[in-house]
């Protein structure tokens, strides 16, 4: 009996101890997130048909995008849909314009140039491709797209010029 008591003692303290250790785990990761810069996404609206973007629930990657415009995408056709918006992403991301679900799976309506670069501020155009076989009918307010801001890593370029080296000289790493 004492030794079973003992056990637990023991098991306590290890658990105790590792809630301890978790918690100042979240304090240092607290503490990590408020000398980080904060990150925000710039838009301006371009005329009164623009709507700012939305995200659709505080867990959503994306913000969704809107139709600043009426358009008829026929079968097998593709259309350019304005926003009215100018966008900026923040320093050390870029703007991934991506499908919503629901357009992508229920008409087969896809999106197509979809990157924005951190320097980029012109404007905020989609490009719906239709591949379904009726036409897909945009409305101005209709959700089109979302932008999902992503970190990006710019690394250098070195050249290697093959013909040079001999194929036992050169190594992928």
């Amino acid at each position: 009996m004492l030794k079973f008591k003992t056990q637990l003692n023991f098991i306590s303290l290890n658990v105790i101890s590792e809630i301890s250790m978790s918690q100042n785990f979240v304090k240092f990761q607290n503490l990590e997130a408020m000398f980080e810069p904060k990150m925000t996404l710039k838009f301006m609206k371009l005329s009164e048909k623009a709507q700012a973007p939305k995200k659709g629930s505080n867990c959503a990657a994306g913000f969704d995008l809107f139709s600043a415009v009426d358009v008829e995408i026929g079968p097998n056709d593709q259309a350019m849909i304005s926003t009215d918006l100018k966008v900026s992403v923040p320093c050390g991301t870029y703007g991934r314009v991506a499908p919503r679900s629901g357009i992508a799976v229920d008409f087969n309506v896809h999106v197509g140039a979809g990157v924005i670069d951190e320097d980029y501020r012109g404007p905020l155009i989609v490009v719906l491709f239709n591949l379904g076989t009726r036409p897909f009918f945009v409305k101005q307010g209709d959700r089109i797209a979302q932008l999902i801001c992503e970190k990006i890593a710019s690394p250098g370029v070195d050249v290697i010029e093959l013909f040079c080296l001999q194929f036992s000289d050169f190594v992928l790493s």
